[in-house]
């Protein structure tokens, strides 16, 4: 940020490393702040800020709700280097030279800051501040942002334990049952990180007469307090969907995949807000209510080293090879006779009935239901069986 005025012609604060895209907990802040005047100017003292805070504002009717922290509070008095100073500390700074004021600060250590975010209602955001005093005039000031990133390491135990749960929900129709639907659903871990991907496997199942569609989402969660009040603002980031299950049928996922999103890390330690991320998997039941399973997330920093996914890699390979072999085995054993084609049963009706798959709306209020008409396959076409002339084979089996 550069602020210029009558007399200053540059002044602005630069970082020493301007490629550093964020810093950590114990990290130096250093830099310099770069003077220039268009005419003679007189400085009483150059004074430098270093702020952090959280600060959460939102309106609850006519109330304003307010609530601010402060993370980091750092201020210091710097002189420039081989200049002369007065008897009362100010200096005279002239025009066509360039000045600069060097400064450093440490960031306090681990667990005692917060990540920089900005959300709807709130945000925590860190900055330098130049403060350029001036005899019988208002102070100038100008501003540098800066990132902090806290940490967060998604290979611990707790991080590294899988989650998952279980839900259902009878459906009705004007009071009258209409059976239910029920998932099943599980994930490896906890903690991710921006850019991998989330492998879900859940079974769902319909009961009900209405054609249901499983879905699964990473939703952001914002929590802010102020004056004794919480806002919860829901955010959905990304967002995948499987096929459709009609009535009496199930569907499971295998390894479905969803990916995290380029997003914040989770803010856990703030005491006025909180961003947590949640995945949920949920059913769309047409003229109903969703059937919804959240398995919270954490977001950090550090990413996964995959020590987990080698191991059961191995595992799995050391069980495909097995599994091969006995196939390989099972090749050996012979096979018995093939049946007769007369004991093939003409009747191939289904259990089920067959209904088209319709297209899901979330925001759709009337129901679906599926119409079950009869349905059969058609005939068995005509078979015969002509016996070649070299056919050498006495047992051949009868035609019906």
């Amino acid at each position: 940020m550069v602020a210029i005025t009558k007399r200053m012609k540059v002044f602005e604060i630069t970082l020493n490393d301007p490629t550093k895209t964020f810093y950590c907990s114990g990290d130096k802040v250093a830099g310099k702040i770069l003077v220039e005047v268009s005419e003679v100017t007189r400085v009483m003292a150059m004074r430098v800020l270093g702020v952090g805070c959280a600060k959460v504002e939102y309106a609850k009717g006519k109330q304003r709700c307010r609530e601010e922290i402060n993370y980091l509070k750092y201020e210091e008095v710097i002189h420039l280097d081989d200049h002369s100073a007065d008897t009362d500390g100010s200096v005279i700074l002239r025009p066509c030279n360039k000045y600069e004021y060097s400064f450093g600060f440490e960031l306090p250590q681990q667990g005692q800051l917060v990540s920089s975010y900005k959300g709807k209602f709130g945000y925590v955001q860190y900055f330098v501040k130049a403060l350029l005093e001036r005899p019988s005039q208002p102070a100038l000031e100008c501003k540098k942002h800066f990132e902090v990133e806290e940490p967060i390491d998604v290979n611990t135990p707790d991080l590294l334990s899988p989650t998952g749960g279980m839900k259902e929900k009878k459906v009705s129709c004007m009071f009258i049952p209409d059976g239910q639907v029920s998932l099943n659903a599980k994930i490896d871990r906890r903690g991710f990180c921006e850019g991998e991907d989330i492998s879900i496997n859940a079974k769902f199942e319909n009961t009900c007469s209405r054609i249901v569609v499983p879905k699964a989402a990473i939703v952001a969660k914002q929590t802010y307090q102020a004056n004794g009040r919480t806002k919860v603002f829901r955010q959905k980031l990304s967002s995948v969907r499987g096929n459709h299950i009609i009535s009496g049928m199930c569907d499971a996922w295998q390894g479905k995949t969803i990916r995290v999103p380029k997003i914040k890390p989770s803010i856990l330690g703030c005491n006025i807000m909180r961003v947590e991320y949640v995945l949920m998997i949920y059913m769309h039941i047409p003229g109903s209510d969703k059937l919804v399973l959240e398995l919270p997330l954490v977001i950090g920093t550090v990413p996964y080293n995959g020590f987990g996914s080698r191991t059961n890699s191995m595992s799995s390979q050391d069980g495909s090879v097995s599994t091969s072999s006995a196939s390989w085995v099972s090749l050996r054993v012979p096979l018995s006779a093939p049946p007769s084609y007369c004991d093939v049963t003409r009747d191939c009706s289904l259990e089920q009935p067959l209904t088209p798959l319709l297209d899901d709306y979330d925001g759709g209020d009337s129901p679906i239901f599926m119409n079950a008409p009869q349905f059969q396959f058609p005939p068995l076409p005509a078979y015969s069986e002509v016996e070649e002339e070299y056919n050498c084979n006495p047992r051949m089996l009868p035609v019906c």
